[in-house]
């Protein structure tokens, strides 16, 4: 967990795959910028792979494994955000393998290991983890829910498809209401929780949506 980076070992070559951990993306926020260091014939541990950058942060990532620096992914360049939406997958940083025979990168940990001194990270920073990483954020207290999805149709309408919006709101009915929203839009709501009064929704705008429901009028 150290540098809140993840390491990946490949059982066919022993290459390992580096990335950066979910719950520290959901932390910094939308990735807007990724940029790489010149590749090398090999790099020591510790040392930054790249460059990430967000509103609010810009630092290293940093290898956890020494050794030959196989590759970067340079599709993070033009797709940042894959970082966000999807850090074990698509979002990886890039591939490094150690000399033949070299012992266990020192300092590495299970998952399961540890599992428990992550959870308390996201208790402690009050991390919010969504399937999806907003785009815009809507805040709508005291506020009817007619009027909200009144607000929240005419929000999407200047946003792209595949767009994420949370929209936070006090209406108790608002639960019901959504679902019965995305029923008649077709756009979907990927997430829905509760915090004592308060109730957040993300939702997202789809390019071909399909209403499941006649609007009412």
């Amino acid at each position: 967990m150290d540098n809140r980076v993840w390491a990946r070992r490949s059982e066919a070559d022993g290459t390992w795959t580096i990335g950066l951990l979910a719950p520290f993306m959901a932390f910094i926020g939308p990735v807007t910028r990724v940029t790489f260091r010149p590749l090398t014939p090999t790099i020591e541990r510790g040392r930054s792979l790249g460059m990430v950058e967000t509103v609010r942060f810009t630092g290293p990532v940093r290898t956890p494994v020494a050794g030959d620096w196989v590759s970067q992914n340079p599709d993070l360049v033009t797709h940042p955000r894959w970082l966000n939406d999807d850090p074990y997958g698509k979002g990886w940083f890039a591939r490094v393998r150690p000399p033949p025979g070299a012992a266990p990168p020192p300092g590495l940990e299970t998952a399961e290991a540890v599992r428990a001194r992550v959870a308390q990270w996201i208790a402690h920073d009050r991390i919010r983890c969504w399937p999806q990483t907003p785009d815009v954020q809507m805040f709508e207290i005291g506020v009817e829910c007619s009027a909200i999805l009144t607000q929240l149709n005419d929000e999407l309408a200047r946003r792209p498809a595949g767009t994420a919006v949370m929209l936070v709101t006090d209406d108790p009915t608002s639960p019901i209401e959504m679902q019965r929203w995305s029923d008649q839009t077709g756009h979907a709501v990927l997430a829905t929780r509760r915090d004592e009064a308060l109730y957040t929704f993300l939702v997202r705008k789809e390019e071909h949506p399909v209403p499941r429901m006649p609007r009412r009028d």
